[in-house]
């Protein structure tokens, strides 16, 4: 079990920090789409550059896509409804909420996830122009504002999902539900941990063939610029514990706690992703544009580092799987970092869409993107 000392980054580390948070409060900047780096004849094109904050994702059964955010409070609603591929209709569905990051939908109804509560809007198609109140589903979720931001979504048993984040960078918390995935039905009641020792997971999804469950989890901070990993974790069955705040990765030992436990106690992660990428939003591809070699393959948004040295991330990654586990990692979609180290957004969320094209969301710019694919693109 490997110990390693905390690092101390100077003042402008922290304000890179700072510097992010700005950005992604501030304006919409534009991005060229012909800058991201595809594989061949795949296209990326705007979907939407009118969705300030974009964060996490979800499409209605009608092709809708809602969109939450974080500093902006509001949820907005995307149609193409002329399906040429642009969102031609932007609405906020919802706004003056506490960081409504997570959205989730199922059987007509909209679910949104604050900091401290999941709440429902009702035959959110009939509700596009914001008239609808909000149901209060859940509101027992700790009101820390430090990893508490939601990401929702519905499993294959038809509850709703989302992680409570540690309330600081590293720290024991005393008591349930920081740093655990929870589930509860959707009318609030039932409401359980179904994983512990989890950071910050703000993406998860569930494998196509067997429906397991798979998500990632970012790592604490100051311990250097390449320690410890962000990790995607494997949640077959409840109850498990991934190691927060003793362990991280396979066998990195906190330099505080590592002591009281050692690694071997927890479930180690399937795969291991660079330091500091903050790999969030994650699907597994379910449609059938792409090539047959992407089926089942799991994409990752990785928003990109804050605290490191040199700044890594800021790419759609692609996960590659193989009965079942996961064998390799690649870059498909990057541009975002610049090679001068200029940051021209910050991947999110991926979401496949009913015609088989992923797209992803980007709160620096405010956008959303849509990849497609054609074989004579080439």
């Amino acid at each position: 079990m490997k110990l390693v000392k905390p690092v101390l980054y100077p003042l402008g580390m922290i304000c890179l920090a700072l510097l992010a948070a700005c950005m992604e409060s501030g304006a919409n900047q534009s991005i060229d789409p012909g800058m991201i780096r595809l594989p061949p004849g795949f296209t990326l094109t705007l979907y939407s550059d009118q969705v300030t904050g974009a964060r996490s994702m979800t499409v209605g059964d009608d092709g809708t896509v809602y969109v939450g955010t974080l500093g902006q409070g509001k949820v907005y609603a995307l149609r193409d409804a002329d399906r040429d591929g642009k969102a031609e209709q932007v609405s906020t569905v919802a706004r003056g909420l506490n960081a409504p990051n997570g959205v989730a939908w199922l059987n007509g109804d909209l679910y949104i996830g604050e900091v401290s509560r999941i709440s429902k809007i009702a035959d959110i198609r009939s509700h596009l122009d914001g008239s609808a109140a909000l149901k209060t589903i859940y509101d027992q979720y700790p009101g820390d504002k430090h990893h508490g931001w939601k990401y929702l979504r519905v499993g294959p048993d038809g509850k709703l999902y989302t992680a409570v984040g540690a309330p600081c960078n590293v720290c024991k918390p005393e008591k349930d539900p920081y740093a655990t995935l929870t589930r509860l039905d959707t009318d609030g009641q039932h409401f359980e941990v179904h994983a512990r020792g989890l950071r910050n997971s703000v993406g998860f999804d569930w494998h196509p063939d067997n429906r397991e469950l798979w998500l990632t989890d970012n790592g604490r901070d100051h311990l250097g610029d390449d320690v410890p990993p962000d990790e995607l974790n494997h949640a077959p069955n409840p109850g498990l514990n991934f190691g927060f705040p003793h362990c991280f990765g396979k066998d990195i030992a906190d330099p505080e706690f590592g002591r009281e436990a050692p690694c071997g106690r927890f479930t180690p992660p399937d795969w291991e992703f660079p330091a500091h990428v903050a790999a969030l939003g994650i699907r597994f591809y379910t449609g059938t544009q792409f090539p047959a070699d992407y089926r089942n393959q799991l994409f990752v948004a990785q928003h990109g580092s804050w605290n490191r040295t040199k700044p890594l991330g800021y790419r759609v990654a692609l996960v590659r799987f193989n009965n079942g586990k996961p064998v390799s990692e690649e870059a498909f979609a990057e541009g975002w970092l610049k090679a001068d180290d200029q940051v021209l957004g910050r991947p999110v969320d991926v979401l496949t869409m009913p015609d088989g094209a992923l797209l992803v969301s980007d709160d620096q710019a405010g956008a959303i993107y849509r990849i497609s694919y054609s074989s004579t693109s080439h």
